[in-house]
């Protein structure tokens, strides 16, 4: 069995408040982008995970990958042999690690079907594993494991996004938020959230990698309709209105920066 695990970005993302319990209460616009990792999955006589691609190489221990715990959480009556194919930056904002752990949880569901209390079973991974079993277009609300349905206008529409491959820790991110809350999450369809909504963090990414902030300024010179860094960083997106104007933007940066990672794709 075969399934991609779908890079996950924030259209918008506003931190309203810390919580007693040490983490942040969010409102996010989660999306998709149809490219990411790729799962490969055969009967074993117990569960193994083997890693590949150029990200691979810096998941050394497989006991603590996310991977082996999304096992865990979903007993088989065989064990699985996993291959995990990592095409995306690790610690880069893009749920990476949640989505590799939603898709098993597809391939679970394609295989014995979901568990009643699958979601509870995910958000225990992570806070951003629910959204990435669905992974499709949702607001999250609480620390993102509280999704609501939301009009879903920009499915297919060109994407690009670039890591300046500089890793930031989603907890420093956190850590450095000034605190201050800037307001809502607007509502309507997700065009308007996107367009109207911001990422609170962005500003403690930039301060803890200045790389952020030239991606960004890199991505707005080739006229997105939108452009935003996702998560907490460090990779930015750009959404374009036609794949010959995102393929054109790829091309400009990659001639500019070549030691920038790049993934084109559309969203979901």
């Amino acid at each position: 069995m075969i399934e991609t695990a779908y890079a996950k970005i924030n259209l918008a993302l506003h931190v309203r408040r810390r919580r007693n319990d040490g983490y942040h209460a969010l409102e996010t616009l989660f999306a998709f982008v149809d490219a990411g990792d790729r799962l490969s999955v055969t009967p074993a006589t117990r569960d193994e995970l083997r890693t590949l691609g150029e990200f691979g190489g810096g998941l050394t221990d497989p006991f603590d990958n996310i991977v082996m715990q999304a096992l865990s959480a979903l007993p088989r009556p065989q064990g699985w042999a996993v291959t995990l194919d990592k095409n995306l930056p690790v610690a880069a904002g893009l749920g990476g690690g949640s989505a590799d752990a939603g898709a098993l949880f597809r391939l679970f569901d394609r295989e014995y079907g979901l568990p009643d209390d699958w979601h509870q079973r995910a958000a225990k991974l992570g806070a951003d594993v629910p959204a990435c079993v669905r992974s499709v277009t949702a607001v999250g609300r609480g620390t993102g494991t509280e999704l609501l349905e939301v009009e879903g206008d920009l499915a297919g529409m060109p994407v690009l996004l670039v890591n300046p491959r500089v890793p930031l820790s989603t907890g420093a991110v956190f850590k450095d938020w000034d605190g201050v809350d800037r307001g809502p999450i607007p509502g309507g369809p997700v065009s308007t959230i996107a367009l109207e909504g911001r990422n609170d963090l962005e500003g403690p990414a930039i301060a803890l990698c200045p790389a952020v902030a030239r991606v960004l300024a890199a991505l707005r010179e080739t006229d997105p309709w939108l452009a935003r860094m996702s998560g907490s960083g460090a990779t930015c997106f750009a959404l374009y209105r036609s794949p010959s104007e995102r393929d054109s933007a790829l091309a400009a940066i990659k001639a500019v920066w070549p030691d920038w990672w790049q993934l084109a794709g559309a969203l979901r």
